[in-house]
């Protein structure tokens, strides 16, 4: 059969292996399609980048637009990245009754609702298994793999750069913010980190594992999006003498009441394998009533783990290529008429309403009465406690220190009457500094 035309949109990083790992791999590649898989043309503003990298091989064009206009590409890839005008090439391709594939997860955790409607309506498939956790393949084993189970929870370290800048303050009891600098030096943070350090990047790909594990919308609105800022090199240590370690975790649940969309720093059991993901790797735990409890782990970004998941997309599109749309995979799963009455069935919990359990770290004057004033307003709110530790004042101030800091773990409670009760703790004269909460996840 004629080899599948693919026009490439943007060959930075991830276009630049894509290319790379399909020259390299194209006959493998192509016993397993059962068709030849060609980039024919390449579209980056930078053009003398884009012809440095293909050669010969492809045509180079500096609009993007030419690549959707032509009618000999069959598939357009989409790594261009944003909100802006991918979204508006996207849309064009698929106007044009062309597949894409995107690596875009910020694109289609806000969009993903009107470019899947799209695509369904014109028969044409989005793929985006590059868009969540790089090389490791969570989306078809969500979408595919699990489909015969009731998805319980999913919980994941998917955004390297907060895992890489944890694992160091852990391994050399350094704070936030000198290990952020260490991590933009080695290229691990951007020289604008908010998204990765804020959650915002984690959020965007815990929203579409949500939407395909639970058949509702995108709803990246809904998200409660925490990032690692505030986190301090104490709260690792004492931590890591509790048996915890903490991680950026994106979770979401199903519960009685609905969905839990959220992302956050999370003390997890040092004993659980999640725990103990170091460095710039991603994992992704799910649990599901038949199978139980997986993990799926590896390189979350980079320029050929990306480029996998990418080619992967493009052979699942090869083998289908001018076969009944009906007969490919859902975009999230579920069949899309499915997705609003689920997603009426299955609302996304406002962050007040979900339980779980946490770690306080409460700085107070070291006198007597203060910890049992803190105890009685958490009993007050109906929290019970699970365990304190008072660590002494020499160790946290230093000799002659007046301060001491309270370490308490609770038992699971709603997040609406842990807010409540931290506000009377905060209002007491003994409290000194604001009240260290992270959320602790069991995982089991």
């Amino acid at each position: 059969m004629k080899p599948i035309q693919v026009g490439l949109l943007g060959i930075g990083t991830v276009g630049s292996g894509t290319f790379n790992v399909l020259q390299r791999n194209q006959e493998e590649i192509r016993r397993r399609a059962g068709r030849g898989i060609e980039i024919a043309m390449v579209a980056d503003l930078d053009t003398t980048r884009a012809q440095a990298v293909v050669g010969d091989k492809a045509k180079v064009v500096g609009d993007a637009r030419e690549i959707i206009a032509n009618p000999d590409i069959d598939v357009v890839v989409e790594l261009i990245g944003g909100y802006g005008i991918a979204k508006a090439l996207v849309l064009e391709a698929i106007a044009a009754g062309k597949h894409v594939v995107t690596a875009n997860k910020a694109l289609l955790a806000v969009h993903g609702t009107e470019i899947f409607k799209a695509a369904a309506e014109k028969g044409v498939i989005v793929a985006y298994e590059a868009a969540v956790a790089g090389g490791i393949p969570i989306i078809k084993a969500l979408r595919e793999g699990l489909t015969a189970n009731s998805i319980q929870w999913v919980a994941g370290i998917i955004n390297g750069t907060t895992n890489f800048i944890l694992s160091e303050m852990r391994d050399k009891g350094l704070d936030f913010d000198v290990v952020l600098k260490e991590a933009q030096r080695l290229g691990y943070a951007e020289a604008d980190p908010t998204f990765d350090i804020e959650g915002v990047d984690a959020a965007h790909k815990a929203t579409l594992m949500s939407a395909i594990a639970f058949g509702i919308p995108v709803q990246f609105d809904k998200a409660y999006v925490e990032g690692i800022t505030k986190l301090a090199g104490a709260d690792i240590k004492y931590a890591e003498q509790l048996g915890y370690r903490i991680k950026l975790l994106g979770i979401t649940k199903r519960t009685d009441k609905g969905i839990e969309l959220r992302v956050h720093p999370s003390l997890v059991p040092s004993k659980r394998l999640i725990a103990n993901v170091e460095g710039a790797m991603n994992a992704v735990v799910v649990n599901g009533d038949a199978v139980g409890t997986t993990l799926y782990y590896g390189k979350g970004a980079g320029s050929e783990p990306t480029a996998s998941a990418v080619i992967a997309d493009l052979v699942d599109i090869a083998r289908l290529h001018g076969a009944d749309p009906a007969h490919s995979v859902p975009a999230l799963a579920f069949q899309a008429h499915t997705l609003a009455a689920a997603g009426n069935e299955l609302p996304v919990l406002p962050m007040a309403d979900v339980v779980t359990s946490y770690y306080l770290r409460i700085r107070v004057a070291d006198e007597a009465g203060v910890l049992a004033k803190i105890t009685t307003l958490l009993a007050n709110a109906g929290i019970s406690i699970d365990a304190v530790i008072q660590r002494e004042a020499d160790e946290v101030g230093g000799e002659g220190s007046t301060q001491t800091d309270l370490i308490i773990l609770t038992h699971d409670t709603r997040e609406g009457d842990m807010d409540k009760a931290m506000a009377e703790i905060q209002g007491l004269a003994t409290v000194l500094a604001p009240i260290t909460r992270i959320r602790k996840e069991e995982l089991n």
